[in-house]
């Protein structure tokens, strides 16, 4: 079990890592003369057709709706495990991150309410979710850089939170980003999810088998109106964490994972920030910058992600429902709270589903992310250095 803890770490720390590199690369590239070039690859038209089959999107469609729908699933089956066997698999394990999780998402939330509470535009509410997100992989990203400074127990903070944040996302998602629907489409998705489970139960084990109505799945869900990505979670549910081929016990679930790390760490995740951090800071200025939407969002992550998680897990702790993780202090805990503040993939995401193409948001929510999520990581990172010495 420590195996697969170290390695998911230094895997979501080195993506962290390249995360960084990449979202640097696309602000200088959206910033540059070859500005139109970055523009034009990242809108190419790719279009498949099978038989009726027909999709017809862009480069960063395909990412956005394709291959995050691969990233959900690497969560989904993260998420399985935990809850079976990991750290969520029993009250006790998961109280303290549960309840920093929802402190998490329903403080950032009220924020970015707060400010945009007034706000003429109606479609600024629908950005509520935004800052609720924290980027795993970003921050494990900055806890690597500290070494042993950081106890294990809370990088498994972090990580149990994160997961149970992306959860948290995911049921956002599918309850507030879903368009108009379609009953045939959904009626196929539903039926593709019956099958998965059959296969679930009757034991079987081939890959190809999951794979091909998880492509079925994902089709039906992409053209249901519900978003694309859910279908990744929906597959991994139906995942087996264990079962038995030729009389040999074997976990479906824990190979897939296994496998899909490093597509989803170094591919995947780096895509997706090529072609969504692209922000042209040229036609942003600061009174832009100073409207309620961008505010929300950077207040949101900076201020209601530390305040939400370390609040809550303040009182859990003060109440005995939890206790401080072990070899840990005061200080190195709101340090990893002022962490969950970057939430650059998820944050990013969401805005796409919140605000998709509309003028007036469309580089200011990007660019109040990128903000309110280096601003958390970097105070972050100090507070943890000083949190070192304080044991001391």
């Amino acid at each position: 079990m420590n195996n697969i803890i170290d390695e998911f770490i230094q895997k979501e720390s080195s993506s962290g890592v390249l995360l960084i590199f990449v979202t640097i690369l696309a602000l200088i590239l959206s910033n540059t003369a070859i500005a139109p070039l970055y523009q034009s690859l990242i809108h190419i038209p790719i279009e498949v057709r099978i038989g009726p089959l027909h999709l017809d999107k862009t480069f960063s469609h395909w990412v956005n709706d394709g291959l995050m729908a691969i990233f959900f699933l690497l969560i989904g089956l993260e998420v399985k495990r935990e809850l079976l066997e990991g750290h969520l698999s029993s009250i006790r394990q998961a109280m303290l991150p549960g309840i920093a999780a929802v402190g998490g998402m329903a403080v950032p939330a009220l924020v970015y309410i707060a400010f945009n509470m007034d706000n003429p535009d109606p479609v600024a509410l629908m950005g509520w979710a935004i800052p609720t997100a924290t980027d795993i992989a970003f921050a494990l990203g900055i806890l690597s850089m500290l070494g042993s400074r950081v106890p294990v127990s809370l990088k498994l903070f972090l990580m149990a939170l994160a997961i149970i944040d992306d959860l948290g996302a995911i049921i956002i998602i599918a309850l507030f980003y879903t368009s108009d629907l379609s009953l045939v489409a959904i009626s196929v998705a539903f039926v593709s999810l019956l099958i998965l489970i059959a296969f679930n139960l009757m034991g079987i084990t081939k890959k190809s088998l999951y794979f091909f109505m998880g492509l079925v799945l994902w089709v039906s869900v992409l053209k249901s109106g519900v978003h694309a990505t859910l279908a990744g979670v929906a597959l991994a549910f139906t995942i087996p964490l264990n079962a038995q081929r030729e009389g040999k016990h074997v976990s479906l679930l824990k190979d897939l994972e296994h496998e899909l790390h490093f597509f989803v760490a170094f591919i995947v995740l780096p895509l997706f920030a090529f072609v969504n951090a692209g922000v042209d800071v040229s036609n942003i200025s600061m009174e832009q910058m100073a409207g309620p939407v961008p505010l929300g969002i950077m207040a949101g992550l900076f201020i209601g992600k530390q305040i939400g998680v370390f609040g809550f897990s303040f009182i859990a702790i003060k109440l005995k429902l939890a206790s401080l993780p072990s070899e840990s202090n005061w200080l190195q805990l709101y340090g990893v709270s002022v962490l969950t503040g970057i939430g650059f993939t998820m944050s990013l995401f969401i805005a796409s589903l919140a605000f998709g193409n509309v003028p007036l948001f469309h580089d200011t929510d990007k660019l109040a992310i990128l903000v309110g999520s280096f601003a958390s990581g970097i105070l972050g990172y100090f507070l943890l250095r000083m949190g070192k010495k304080a044991i001391a």
